[in-house]
């Protein structure tokens, strides 16, 4: 929860792309972000994966007009509509893209070499057949938001519980973090976007950071293995929120979209 998903950038960046917002040059360096090279492999008319350049132009041939994003996780297929081996790819990376307008869905592969401190990432998404059916478990902008402002409190409540809200050099190296994130982050949602979408989405990641906290900075306060279950019990539905909202927020464009052709 604490960085963005690749799905996110896609979809976001590819969504500018699409309504003519941003270039295709700046798209495709907004997603590839700190990765070395995204392919994209199983393109309709492609017999070997090609750049995102010309697969962005290539799914806008084939009549996509927007990307949603999709986030499940075990027991939870957040933002999937099918068919089952497309959702299984999808949890296996915990996240996908599905397109708008054409019956297809593009899931993340990474690639890692290189020592530590020099590693080179390169991501190939695969792009499948999905099912034309309602996304799973995505609320709406409003909703999230509401959401939200609950599941905030509930995670204080249960860091401070459980002594861990304040706790040493992990957490205040997270907040840290966090904070740097979003000084730098105004862009994590691509032009076009409402300035509500951008509120649900920070606000979705200070959710995450403070269940990453609680599920990275040591026992705390829960000194047994049952105080650390219970611990993974109280933070599952807010975690689950926060997923939730952030698929809404990157999501949105689209739904105002389809909102509007009804």
């Amino acid at each position: 929860m604490l960085s963005e998903p690749r799905s996110g950038r896609l979809a976001a960046w590819g969504n500018a792309l699409l309504a003519g917002l941003v270039s295709p040059d700046d798209a495709v360096l907004a997603i590839v972000g700190e990765d070395a090279v995204h392919r994209v492999e199983g393109l309709p008319g492609e017999s070997a994966p090609v750049g995102l350049t010309l697969a962005l132009g290539r799914l806008r041939a084939l009549g996509v007009t927007g990307l949603r994003v999709a986030l499940p996780a075990s027991g939870h297929p957040l933002g999937l509509s099918g068919p089952p081996e497309f959702n299984t790819r999808a949890l296996e990376a915990e996240e996908a893209v599905i397109c708008y307008g054409v019956a297809l869905g593009l899931v993340p592969e990474v690639y890692e070499a290189g020592p530590p401190g020099d590693v080179h990432v390169e991501v190939v998404w695969h792009c499948l057949p999905v099912r034309e059916a309602p996304p799973a478990d995505v609320p709406s902008l409003g909703e999230a938001e509401r959401e939200l402002a609950e599941a905030l409190r509930d995670a204080t409540a249960v860091l401070s519980r459980l002594d861990v809200a304040g706790s040493g050099p992990v957490a205040e190296a997270a907040v840290d973090a966090y904070r740097a994130r979003a000084e730098r982050g105004r862009e994590v949602l691509a032009p076009g976007y409402p300035p509500r979408a951008v509120r649900v989405l920070e606000l979705a990641q200070r959710v995450g950071l403070l269940v990453s906290v609680a599920y990275e900075n040591g026992p705390g306060g829960a000194v047994s293995a049952s105080e650390m279950g219970a611990r993974a019990e109280a933070l599952r539905p807010v975690e689950r929120t926060a997923r939730r909202a952030q698929v809404a927020a990157y999501n949105s464009v689209v739904e105002e979209r389809e909102k509007g052709v009804r």
